[in-house]
């Protein structure tokens, strides 16, 4: 598993942002039990710059604290259900998962605002954005409290407490 991380932003760089993601998604397939060779791209940027995004992909033009984009479809039919775990690659060639954006201005203000340290936000952060790249998602009910269960049971693993508690 490898996280091809690019820094637009240098204020990620006091956070470790590319071993904190490599550590983050790695837990999450682990926990997941997805062996195999994967690969994220994560761009760690400013307000601006995902504001960009968000306008472009998902007509909202605001800032957000993280995007992501999974590489294929893998979502759940049913409410609650286990999405399609991702394909193995080609031999020799990582399996694509997705790409994932942060934001830093936004996860700075929200960690201040809930009394968390940004690392441990920003690892939460990161958890959440590999689930959706593996087809996890919070707008079903089920889905919700099934990407949530997981998100607590991941970040336990890493040390970090129940970001919903």
């Amino acid at each position: 598993m490898h996280v091809e991380t690019v820094i637009e932003d240098a204020r990620w760089n006091g956070v470790a942002l590319a071993e904190t993601a490599q550590r983050a998604c790695a837990a999450a397939l682990s926990h997941l039990g997805l062996e195999g060779d994967f690969e994220i791209s994560l761009l760690g940027c400013d307000d601006a710059r995902i504001a960009v995004l968000n306008a472009d992909f998902r007509g909202k033009p605001r800032p957000t604290n993280v995007l992501s984009w999974p590489s294929e479809e893998r979502g759940a039919e049913q409410d609650g259900d286990m999405p399609q775990p991702p394909g193995e690659g080609l031999p020799g060639m990582p399996e694509e998962l997705g790409d994932i954006a942060i934001a830093h201005e936004t996860c700075a203000r929200e960690a201040q605002e809930q009394g968390k340290t940004l690392a441990d936000h920003v690892t939460h952060l990161l958890v959440h954005g590999c689930l959706h790249l593996l087809g996890f998602d919070h707008i079903r009910p089920a889905d919700a409290e099934l990407m949530e269960r997981l998100e607590v049971e991941i970040l336990a693993k890493l040390g970090v407490a129940d970001p919903y508690g």
